[in-house]
Parts: structure tokens; C-alpha cells; sequence
């Protein structure tokens, strides 16, 4: 894969790659026009590769949060045409590389030594690549390491590039007002978490350790002493993206066996420790040999406060979805419903949540989910589609929510998403129990 010798780190440098961007998009948009008009029903099928494509291409040059968004946004399967999916994928884990001079350079810039000064052997090359940290292999006294990187200018320009990327992301999900404002410093806050890698060891070790007891989940240890606020050293695990083993065929006692070790996994740190993994894509996630779960990254974690974790799973009981009196109370608690909102409003988001919450919280409401089901999984289309659509929506204000459903959220779509892939039946009251 072609590597990259310099990233832009300044707000003018980073601006101007989102302009060229944007030209290519209007480019595409004219040559769209252009075909319709001369045959009226020609598809959006080319223009959507297109533009995805350019967008990703753009975007993969400044890495760093603006890529991280397009990763986030490559795991909303259900709101995006397939063909950005596809291409803001490859965000997950496979971008293009530092180049291995700019490698050594930022290490010693973030470290004050060389790798070769740290490590007994050090692979300038990385072995892989996302949005906001590349990973190398190293060796240390026999021990087999994996060493993460982070990009330069990385930190400094979240701010700059998520005040780009928020007219785009204002438009897309129909957000309006002075509430919009909250889900951005939510976002904001969580990516400079992420960038602190001094914080993502202290959580890797304190998260692996409340979960060392989960079944057929493994994770990797960390060392201090060779690590730093943009360097990660961890131990190396051997094994093959989750996204890898999915795309081949598999048997299904092992889609159950790790699909249950996930589903175990979340649910403890939902339930016991309130405080979840929150980047639930498949780059995160290895298989190993023995068909145990690997979980590698724990930058992007989401403390989930009482006040929030107590309405929303209440919310997960179907007899209280169906009790108006309670459903009602617990949308205002976590602010759906709004003091300030017309009769005509309460009412239509009231019967949207309804429809929403009953499909969504529907595997809670069994002993054994299969989440291959199909029939469940053209519901959440069918219904993601039928909104996209509503004109009666996008006259209404779309922020709707408290600021913890962004990754909370995001947190159960993406390990809906991954149980998908495993074509795995999950036994939904096991680990919970025990707790």
C-alpha cells in the first residue's frame, strides 16, 4: 500500500484538502445531471460510488478526526447507501500508512527516542493503519509487542475539523437549534479522549481487567514504561480481524460461541462497571485460533451516568413501552420529548420512539436471540427508510435526545451490526444473571 509522507496539520492545509474535496463532489454532481438529462432513469447508483470514493480519498489524507467520523459513519449500515459504507470502511483499519522516515521522525518527536533506542527490534512498516494511530510490531526481551502510533497533528485539529464536518453532519441528520450544540462537544470531548493515550492505557488495563473473567474473550497487556500521551505499547495478538473471519464461511457453533462472548462482554460493562467500549467496529476485534474473541483498542470509552442508564433500560421492558403513562415519563427523562414541544409534536415523536424502541429493544425481550434473522434486520431498514423519507420530519427539530444516546447508541447498532456478521444466536439473560 502507498504510504504517506506528510499529513496537514494546519487549519489552512487541512481546509484546503476539504476544498478540493468538495470541488470533486460538484464535478460529480454535474456529470450526474448531465447523464439524467439525456435519460431521466439513470440511477444514483454511480454518483454515490463517486462521491463516496472522493470523499474517503480526501478525507484518508488528513486522518484524524474527520477520518474518524466517516469510520463511525461507515457503521450506520442502515442510513448510508451501501456504497459509503463500503468505502468509509476501510476507515476501520486499512488506510494508508506513514511512510517509515515520517514514522521515525513523529516517534521521536512524541518519545524523545528513536524506537531503535526502546525497542530490541522495531518493523518501521506498520502492519496496520486507521484513523487516528498506525500499529507496528516490536520485540522487548523475548516478548512479541505491538506498538501504536499516533498521527502528528492529530490532537490539535479535532476542534478545526469537526466545525468542517458539522455543517454536512447538521444537514444529514436533520439537526436544528441551539440543542444541536451539545451531541458536537459530546463528540468533541470523546476524540480528544482518544487522542490521550496515556488515559486509553489506564482504561485498556482497568476494562480488561473487571472483564479477565468473561469467557472466550482475550485481551492483550499493556506496558507503561514504554508508552507515552501519543505512543501505546501492548503485548501482540496473534489472530484475524473479525471482519476476515465473517467474510468466509464459518460453522455456526462458532458464530454462537463468539457472538455470546460479546454479547457477555457488553453487557457486563453496560450493567456492572457502567462504562462501555464504545467503537464496536470490526477492526477492533480479532479471532484467534481457538475461535476466542480479542478485543485490541480501548481508546474510545463511554461512562454511562445513572441518570441515563436507569430511564434508558427501563426503556428496554416491553411492558412499559406499552404503558403510556410510563413511556411518556421516560422520554422526558431522557429528553425525546421536551418541555417546549407543540401538542403536534409530542405526539408524533411519542408514536415514532414507540415504533423505534419496540424493534429495537426486541432481542431484550427474549431468552434467545438469533441475530441473523433477516425478517429483523428488514424491519430496522424498512423503518430507517420510512423516516429518511418522512417530509413531516424534516419540517420538525431532529435534535431529539440526550447527549449519552450518541454513543450509546452507536455502541449497540455497532454490536447489533457485528452479531449480524456472526450469524449468531445469543443467549440474552446469561451473562446479566450472574452479575
Amino acid at each position: 500500500m502507498k504510504t504517506i509522507d506528510k499529513i496537514p496539520t494546519s487549519k489552512i492545509g487541512r481546509t484546503a484538502e476539504l476544498v478540493k474535496t468538495g470541488a470533486k463532489i460538484g464535478s460529480n454532481y454535474l456529470k450526474y445531471y448531465s447523464k439524467k438529462a439525456v435519460n431521466p432513469d439513470v440511477s444514483r447508483d454511480e454518483l454515490n460510488e463517486d462521491n463516496a470514493a472522493d470523499i474517503y480519498d480526501g478525507l484518508k489524507n488528513l486522518k484524524g478526526s474527520a477520518l474518524k467520523v466517516a469510520q463511525m459513519l461507515s457503521m450506520e449500515k442502515n442510513l448510508l447507501p451501501q456504497a459509503y459504507v463500503e468505502r468509509f470502511s476501510l476507515a476501520q483499519f486499512s488506510v494508508p500508512p506513514l511512510s517509515a522516515p515520517l514514522v521515525r521522525k513523529t516517534f521521536h518527536r512524541y518519545f524523545g527516542k528513536y524506537p531503535e533506542d526502546i525497542y530490541d527490534k522495531f518493523e518501521p512498516n506498520s502492519v496496520n493503519a486507521a484513523s487516528i494511530g498506525q500499529v507496528h510490531r516490536a520485540e522487548k526481551d523475548g516478548k512479541q509487542l505491538a506498538v501504536k502510533i499516533q498521527y502528528p497533528g492529530v490532537a490539535s485539529s479535532i476542534s478545526s475539523d469537526l466545525a468542517m464536518v458539522k455543517p454536512i453532519a447538521t444537514r444529514m441528520f436533520n439537526l436544528k437549534g441551539k440543542e444541536t450544540e451539545k451531541y458536537f462537544q459530546e463528540m468533541e470531548g470523546k476524540l480528544l479522549e482518544e487522542t490521550d493515550y496515556i488515559l486509553e492505557v489506564q482504561q485498556s488495563k482497568e476494562i480488561t481487567n473487571a472483564c479477565a473473567h468473561i469467557p472466550n474473550m482475550r485481551f492483550p497487556n499493556y506496558f507503561e514504561e514504554m508508552s507515552s500521551e501519543r505512543i501505546i505499547t501492548m503485548s501482540w495478538m496473534k489472530g484475524e480481524h473479525l471482519s476476515e473471519f465473517t467474510a468466509k464461511p464459518f460453522p455456526r457453533e462458532e458464530g454462537d460461541k463468539l457472538g455470546q462472548a460479546l454479547w457477555n462482554f457488553y453487557m457486563f460493562q453496560m450493567h456492572k462497571l457502567k462504562a462501555i467500549h464504545a467503537d464496536p467496529h470490526p477492526g477492533n476485534f480479532l479471532v484467534d485460533k481457538d475461535r476466542n474473541l480479542i478485543a485490541i483498542d480501548f481508546g474510545c470509552i463511554k461512562r454511562v451516568p445513572e441518570e441515563f442508564y436507569v430511564p434508558y433500560f427501563e426503556l428496554a421492558k416491553l411492558e412499559n413501552i406499552n404503558d403510556p403513562e410510563i413511556f411518556e415519563q421516560k422520554l422526558y427523562e431522557l429528553e425525546i420529548l421536551l418541555p417546549e414541544d407543540t401538542p403536534k409534536e409530542k405526539e408524533f415523536f411519542s408514536a415514532l420512539f414507540h415504533e423505534l424502541l419496540s424493534l429495537f429493544t426486541s432481542p431484550f425481550h427474549k431468552e434467545i436471540f438469533d441475530f441473523s434473522d433477516e425478517e429483523f434486520w428488514g424491519s430496522i431498514t424498512a423503518l430507517s427508510e420510512k423516516y429518511s423519507n418522512d417530509k413531516e420530519l424534516r419540517k420538525m427539530n431532529g435534535s431529539r435526545g440526550s447527549k449519552h444516546f450518541l454513543y450509546i447508541n452507536r455502541t449497540f447498532f455497532g454490536l447489533y451490526n457485528l452479531l449480524h456478521d456472526l450469524k449468531a444466536k445469543v443467549k440474552i439473560q446469561e451473562l446479566v444473571q450472574v452479575l
